[in-house]
């Protein structure tokens, strides 16, 4: 087995810490306690919702809204229905799209108020939209966030009457182009009064429930989500790249018009996404569980905090396998470049292994070549070349994550075939296999501050094992090893896992950026091997990937029903 083990080890332990970072909780029943958040008793709502499809104008649209304004009537909230016809943009949409009789039907927003103690502090604003596409019945778009506001309402009720009002914004017309939303923040009298807004969203049926958008200069803000929130999932990469985007909620035109707030969303089971599979019984109870878990916690913090944070820098933050959110100052990442720099050039010093130090470096330029390469063309053969529908690629996910798994694992394997046979200094070679990443790192920290945590922070637990292996020794080398790799290439597989399900079926070669870092973990464990042996291997692999490649293609579908999207 050689030093097999130390690399089994610490994907052992990787695997397990990413499994627990991606699944969501247990489901609370509909016999838990009033003061917790109950997926059980949200589901009530979902299914009283989420029966039959309800776009904007449909007469099962007015039984949602009939229904909504019912239940927020019960708890005690001061209830209104606020109409607007239509745009004639989203009209001529509607009308292109399902081939109907271009009209205008009526979009109406239901709006609730619970006053607090104090009515003259900036209200708590919770907002979701009640609306479905064409065709789905929308048990998680956005059926789910509905029901997860009307949860957290009722426990809010419970607790007593809060400091300041909370507002309820259910929107109707989001799936025609936000109608609902821009309306409201274009001139609703209660617009004026909203401090801050928590908004629920779904691309999917289930997996864990991320926050993955905030307003801008959001340090003060997440400083109170992360003292707030249990289980907290979110990045601020998530926040960058949702910025660059064409994609919108109805916290868009909220976050143009400058209000602060949070976005909260699961995107698993893609599949379902504007499904008419979307049903309440495909829903997963534990993606509701978690994000109304989170929702209420940072509710109440909201509700209950004297003053709402106000305007700061953006903090960098990512949370640490669901258990805690780390975040700090932007540019404390001048520090983790700096101290990782530093810890990886004294283990080359210490063993005089610059040699090592350009071949690792080579070998991680020759990675990201390869696995780019490989699955930006294996990602042509599974369709991305075609006009391929985009529910059907969505459906393929979890067939194209196996994919580029397949494919980052043949690079790593054959790559290293190539590096490892003369290698001299393991601690040399780490250095240099982390070197082009550092310098990604810190071309990231300069040009996008809140990114490059994700590059900078595994690159140091790196550096730590490569400075335990040129001062301790092997023993001690190999068990830091092993640790800092669990825990890097653990949140690296978590992190490839939410790209793949963001982007993945149109530029899964984002994993070649992740899968740098993991060579940087794990070469350092891996032994020598005979360069032929491990090529056929990498070679059985890529054949793999083609397989699954050519199933996508030929059979795009997997358990979805196509439909469209009247808003993107």
């Amino acid at each position: 087995m050689g030093r097999w083990w130390a690399a089994f080890a610490a994907l052992v332990g990787a695997v397990l810490l990413a499994v627990i970072g991606t699944t969501p909780p247990a489901p609370r029943a509909a016999d838990a306690p009033r003061s917790a958040f109950s997926a059980g008793r949200a589901m009530a709502d979902v299914r009283a919702i989420g029966r039959a499809p309800h776009p904007t104008g449909s007469v099962e649209n007015a039984r949602v809204r009939g229904y909504l304004i019912q239940r927020l009537g019960a708890m005690g909230l001061t209830v209104r229905a606020s109409g607007t016809a239509m745009s004639q943009a989203a009209a001529e949409r509607i009308a292109t799209r399902t081939g109907a009789a271009r009209v205008r039907p009526p979009v109406v927003n239901v709006v609730a108020t619970l006053a607090g103690r104090d009515r003259t502090r900036p209200a708590v604003l919770l907002m979701a939209h009640y609306d479905s596409v064409f065709g789905s019945p929308g048990a998680a778009d956005d059926a789910a966030g509905v029901a997860t506001a009307l949860e957290t309402v009722r426990t809010v009720v419970a607790d007593g009457r809060p400091a300041r009002d909370l507002i309820v914004l259910l929107t109707d017309g989001e799936e025609a182009g936000l109608e609902g939303a821009n309306a409201f923040f274009a001139g609703d009298p209660l617009a004026g009064r909203v401090g801050v807004i928590v908004n629920m969203e779904a691309r999917g049926g289930g997996g864990r429930a991320s926050m993955f958008e905030t307003g801008s200069d959001n340090g003060a803000m997440m400083r109170l989500f992360q003292d707030a929130v249990p289980r907290p999932v979110g990045t601020s990469l998530s926040v960058y790249i949702y910025r660059h985007l064409p994609n919108s909620t109805d916290f868009t035109p909220a976050k143009r018009a400058g209000y602060a707030g949070f976005n909260f969303a699961f995107i698993g089971r893609a599949g379902l996404y504007h499904s008419p599979l979307a049903t309440p019984a495909r829903l997963d109870q534990g993606a509701v569980q978690d994000m109304g878990g989170q929702v209420l916690a940072l509710t109440r913090a909201l509700l209950a905090v004297a003053v709402l944070p106000g305007k700061a820098p953006d903090l960098s933050f990512f949370d640490a396998f669901g258990w805690v959110l780390l975040a700090y100052p932007a540019g404390f990442g001048w520090v983790l470049f700096g101290a990782t720099a530093l810890l990886f050039a004294a283990a080359a010093w210490r063993e005089r292994a610059m040699r090592d130090v350009l071949r690792g470096a080579g070998a991680t330029l020759a990675l990201i070549l390869l696995s780019g390469g490989l699955l930006y063309l294996v990602n042509l053969v599974s369709g991305a070349d075609g006009p391929v529908n985009y529910y059907d690629r969505l459906a393929a996910i979890p067939r194209l994550q196996v994919q580029a798994g397949l494919l980052c694992a043949a690079a790593l394997i054959a790559v290293w075939a190539g590096l490892a046979a003369g290698r001299r200094s393991v601690a040399g070679l780490a250095a240099g296999a982390a070197l082009p990443m550092l310098l990604i790192g810190g071309v990231a920290q300069w040009v996008a501050p809140t990114v490059s945590g994700v590059i900078l922070c595994p690159l140091l637990l790196a550096a730590i094992a490569a400075v335990a292996r040129a001062f301790g020794g092997a023993r001690a080398g190999a068990i830091v090893g092993i640790v800092a790799a669990a825990i890097g290439v653990g949140f690296l597989f978590a992190l490839g896992f939410f790209l793949m399900q963001a982007v993945g079926p149109d530029m899964p070669f984002v994993a070649a950026v992740p899968l740098a870092l993991v060579a940087a973990l794990l070469w350092p464990l891996m032994p020598v091997v005979a360069r032929r042996p491990a090529l056929r291997v990498a070679g059985v692999l890529v054949l793999l990937a083609v397989g699954i490649a050519l199933w996508v293609r030929l059979d795009p579908v997997a358990e979805s029903v196509a439909t469209f999207s009247l808003a993107r």
